[in-house]
């Protein structure tokens, strides 16, 4: 075993972005009947977009496997990877590798959706006090303001920030965690590029309203 110990956090890097690359979005409208959300609204293959479909009970399903697909692979690391030499420094980049295949699905042409629920199920398996802060921050955003991607936007810039101030400061911090957080962070913020221009210009689409 320990000659193949190298290899383990490997293979579950390779295992995590597999599962990332899953995009529920398209998988549960194909399922349930739906359109392709890749032909409509913003086009994103996300549980926001899907629910512009009308689909509320399709919308929470895309949204509850997005997260479960971050969330599982970093569980998993974390209870059982320690035998097989899968310490913190794994658990970051399985996360980081779950959260990738999402946004560059290998199963879809690498057209993937934005990651948000994908990267706060990351969170919340890396830490229960990361991803509880992050979750509340995009519901108190959204809640105001009614921009999904406004959500997005401020909770990504603030996760890094509460793992600094929160479990940061703790014993157990690790610093390829902050910097796995901060890169989920950045490639958060590139993903919503467009959604920023269109909040600039006032044009951007509140959530609860359908979008042809």
């Amino acid at each position: 075993m320990n000659s193949l110990a190298a290899f383990y956090p490997v293979l579950a890097t390779i295992a995590a972005y597999l599962v990332g690359s899953l995009s529920f979005a398209v998988i549960v409208s194909r399922s349930m009947g739906l359109n392709d959300p890749r032909t409509y609204g913003s086009r994103n293959p996300g549980a926001t977009n899907v629910l512009r479909s009308g689909s509320k009970s399709a919308a929470v399903v895309t949204l509850l496997l997005d997260a479960l697909k971050g969330w599982l692979p970093v569980m998993l690391a974390k209870w059982y990877g320690k035998p097989y030499g899968m310490e913190d420094g794994t658990v970051a980049l399985v996360g980081l590798a779950a959260f990738s295949g999402h946004l560059f699905p290998v199963f879809f042409r690498f057209v993937g959706g934005k990651g948000v629920a994908t990267a706060l199920g990351v969170l919340v398996a890396t830490s229960g006090l990361l991803g509880l802060a992050t979750g509340a921050t995009w519901l108190l955003v959204a809640y105001f303001f009614r921009y999904s991607s406004l959500a997005s936007l401020v909770a990504a810039v603030l996760a890094p920030v509460y793992y600094i101030f929160g479990d940061g400061m703790a014993w157990y911090m690790d610093n390829r965690i902050l910097f796995s957080t901060a890169v989920m962070s950045l490639l958060l913020i590139w993903r919503h590029s467009e959604n920023i221009s269109r909040l600039v210009k006032g044009t951007e689409s509140r959530l609860g309203k359908k979008k042809r």
